[in-house]
């Protein structure tokens, strides 16, 4: 198969894939959550299987014992994180009144340092930057809300996607046989080789980012709690969720975490301001510096700009589905790409036509001519 075709059929492959999506969008939630559960659970599955436990019942006792989990942890947290969060979107309007008003008894210093021009415009500034904030991110939650996660899918999720992760995982093994089988003869290892990469690519996606996320849940949350700030546990989880977008949960939460503590500790207790601050930047220097390197590293190989483009182009599409395909997909093109780009450096079309071989060099040196020996006249007798 030339360069050509190849580009050909992993193009029409991705555009097939992208219609396949746009159409069935609006049932897809279960199955894409059922097909990542069971991605995930699916190393575990085989280490229970080397034990001598069959797969079905190896696939039945992952999946139950990783409901129960998840159904505690709900349990735990969504009464009180649920009230947090009323309380935080009741209360929002309220924080940015508050900060207003602490910025206008600002306005007299930075009068006097930068004038009065100067200062009504940087008050114009901020004023429109927080409206267009809140307008933004109120459009977001409603298109999420809208298009994701719509009483029918939340049934869906609860009911479907265990049926789906179970069926998944009980015939992995299987699955993958088949598309091996089906594999071209001639590129077997070459693709192997793309598959493998992709693999890997999706669990650093997956596993490792899902690790990472959770960490910083964790983290957040507890030392926002702990540090007293109002709907800490609420803003914690917001910004640890969200980190899964390069710099938008850190950016999400140190906004609201910094607006609440400005109104709730200023100026009195301006020490838990800086310890607030203090918290994202240890959590930002932990992400970008421990977490990110150790669970993630270069499985990924994404720009971050890329990352960010795919998942508001996806949720854009495909709303709450999106959302969970964008970096996944965003992957697999990352791992296609290089995969397409060492292809064509490898080809003629970038190297150029191959030079001709060069003629072998003759000898062009006449070996000298040696002249017979002059012969003796004979004596007449």
């Amino acid at each position: 198969m030339t360069l050509r075709n190849q580009v050909l059929v992993w193009v029409g492959f991705f555009v097939a894939t992208i219609f396949l999506l746009w159409i069935f969008r609006p049932i897809l939630l279960p199955f894409v959550v059922g097909m990542a559960l069971a991605y995930l659970l699916n190393p575990v599955v085989n280490i229970i299987g080397r034990i001598g436990i069959s797969r079905p019942w190896a696939s039945a006792i992952v999946l139950v014992i990783g409901i129960l989990v998840i159904i505690g942890m709900l349990l735990m947290l969504v009464p009180l994180v649920g009230q947090q969060v009323v309380g935080l979107i009741t209360r929002l309007p309220g924080y940015v009144t508050d900060l207003q008003a602490l910025a206008q008894g600002l306005v007299p210093q930075l009068t006097e340092w930068l004038g009065p021009e100067r200062t009504a415009q940087v008050e114009a500034s901020l004023a429109d930057l927080i409206t267009r904030g809140v307008e933004m991110a109120g459009l977001i939650t409603a298109q999420v809300a809208q298009s994701g996660l719509t009483v029918v899918n939340t049934i869906a999720v609860l009911f479907i996607t265990p049926v789906v992760a179970f069926y998944m995982l009980l015939d992995w093994e299987g699955m993958t046989e088949r598309v091996d089988d089906l594999l071209p003869r001639a590129y077997r290892d070459e693709i192997r080789g793309v598959l493998n990469q992709i693999d890997k690519s999706m669990a650093g996606v997956i596993r490792g980012q899902g690790s990472v996320v959770l960490v910083l849940c964790i983290y957040y949350a507890t030392a926002l709690t702990l540090v007293g700030l109002n709907f800490g546990l609420a803003i914690g989880l917001l910004g640890g969720l969200l980190s899964f977008v390069p710099y938008v949960g850190f950016a999400i939460g140190f906004v609201l975490s910094m607006t609440v503590a400005l109104v709730q500790f200023w100026p009195d207790q301006w020490l838990f301001v800086l310890i607030v601050l203090a918290v994202y930047l240890v959590g930002q220097f932990l992400e970008a510096n421990i977490l990110y390197p150790k669970l993630v590293g270069q499985s990924i190989n994404i720009n971050p700009v890329w990352l960010m483009f795919a998942l508001f182009a996806f949720g854009l599409l495909f709303g709450f589905v999106g959302l969970l395909l964008a970096v996944p997909l965003a992957a697999i093109t990352g791992v296609l790409t290089r995969y397409a780009l060492a292809k064509y450096q490898a080809s003629s079309l970038y190297r150029g036509p191959e030079p001709e071989p060069a003629a072998p060099k003759v000898d062009l040196v006449v070996p000298p001519v040696r002249k017979p020996p002059a012969r003796r006249p004979t004596r007449a007798k």
